[in-house]
């Protein structure tokens, strides 16, 4: 049967579909609209199935703050062709008003979020896959309940966005240290809140590179002692290399390697736990002003070197940061 122009448009309205397969699923459904809804789901989940094994590496972040509720959602895609889309990033911007709206607390929940053309989040994802051929992943939410938070969409690209939560207002210093978030990514918010197996981790990292350090500083010594440059024995590699551009004697490299043999033995067998472990706390100190937010070196000062804490207590003496997030979709 003929649909009408009307028709397609209502249902284009409804469902974000495209115009031909729009008209083609009224067609089929012989204008039946609940139909022809369940044709185009159908077609987005085949779709979506055909492409699940693709990489999402682009995508929408969007971040919101209404009454004491903030959140940001993120939606997956393949290319920056769609993401930058209009009717893609409208998308994003339905389920995250909505999900705000319901101060959802989970992505679970936003998934569920029923929309305006009453389909439910997570199908309405499908469908724009349906529509764009690309693999398409509500893959990202987190949100920050109560006062005093800031938002901060990176550049305004939609790629990066991140929330702050200060215990006072101050909207300035919210905003500038959700820049901070931003550009120096941040893996907790202080030492305490550093968790254990990643300080665990870290810490014999850090006391396997130092055992590493003091092993091989006492192989360059030794070398060095026997009169051979320790920059050309460093490596196998290089060994042979320097032998053939004769820099280097047969016998001054069999020399190095077995000084490297047994210096290296007789050091890692012999070397001073307390020190070690020291040094490694050192690291794992510095680790967490690196990484930690209020002990990270702020970067939108005025030129003096404070910590994001220190900064902020030169705002008002008893600023702090309570909470944030971040999401970003870029590799790091």
């Amino acid at each position: 049967m003929a649909v009408s122009i009307e028709d397609i448009k209502k249902l284009r309205a409804m469902t974000g579909a495209g115009l031909a397969d729009v008209k083609k699923a009224l067609t089929e459904a012989e204008g039946d609209f609940d139909k022809a809804k369940d044709l185009l789901r159908e077609r987005g989940l085949a779709i979506a199935a055909k492409r699940s094994d693709r990489e999402t590496s682009n995508g929408c972040v969007l971040v919101k703050q209404v009454d004491g509720f903030a959140a940001m959602v993120a939606v997956k895609c393949e290319t920056d062709f769609v993401a930058n889309g209009k009717d893609f990033i409208a998308l994003v911007q339905e389920i995250l008003d909505a999900a705000v709206a319901n101060k959802c607390k989970s992505l679970d929940e936003v998934k569920a979020l029923k929309l305006a053309n009453g389909e439910d989040a997570a199908t309405a994802v499908q469908q724009r896959s349906g529509v764009t051929g690309e693999k398409m992943e509500l893959d990202g939410y987190n949100f920050l309940e109560g006062g005093n938070v800031s938002v901060y969409d990176h550049m305004n690209k939609h790629t990066l966005a991140t929330m702050v939560q200060l215990n006072e207002n101050n909207e300035e210093a919210g905003h500038k240290v959700a820049m901070q978030v931003a550009a120096m990514k941040p893996v907790a918010l202080d030492e305490e809140s550093v968790p254990q197996s990643v300080k665990d981790e870290e810490f014999k990292v850090a006391v396997e590179k130092t055992k590493e350090e003091q092993v091989e500083k006492a192989v360059v010594a030794a070398i060095k002692k026997a009169g051979i440059n320790a920059n050309l024995v460093d490596s196998e590699d290089h060994i042979e290399s320097n032998i053939k551009k004769g820099w280097l004697t047969r016998e001054e490299a069999d020399k190095a390697i077995e000084i490297r043999k047994t210096v290296s033995a007789e050091k890692a067998a012999n070397l001073n736990e307390n020190m070690i472990q020291n040094i490694a706390k050192g690291r794992l100190n510095k680790f967490f002003k690196e990484n930690c937010l209020i002990d990270q070196e702020f970067q939108f000062g005025d030129g003096d070197k404070q910590s994001v804490g220190e900064w902020l207590k030169a705002q008002s003496k008893d600023l702090k940061v309570v909470a944030y997030k971040r999401f970003t979709l870029s590799a790091e």
